[in-house]
């Protein structure tokens, strides 16, 4: 059974968080790739985008079922969620 707009929305929501987390680590301890990380931060930010990706492809594939269950179309589905996952002040 695929999962309601207000589970996506949750969810939408706690892969945007975990986007943030990894974004704010990379602010404190500068780009990969570009700087020395101590082991130690390399970790954090490993599991931190882990986490990320983890919580974006369950997100996306939950979108598609739904969207799959519902006949409606998938791209809409994916603006309706983001839309009051991050602007909930602005829902019709």
């Amino acid at each position: 059974m695929a999962h309601s707009i207000e589970e996506l929305v949750t969810m939408q929501r706690a892969a945007d968080e975990a986007h943030a987390q990894v974004q704010q680590l990379q602010a404190e301890y500068g780009r990969t790739g570009t700087s020395e990380w101590t082991d130690e931060q390399h970790t954090t930010w490993r599991a931190a985008w882990k986490a990320w990706v983890h919580a974006a492809g369950e997100v996306q594939d939950a979108i598609s079922e739904h969207a799959t269950e519902q006949g409606a179309a998938r791209n809409q589905v994916e603006a309706d969620v983001k839309k009051a996952a991050r602007h909930p002040d602005s829902e019709e």
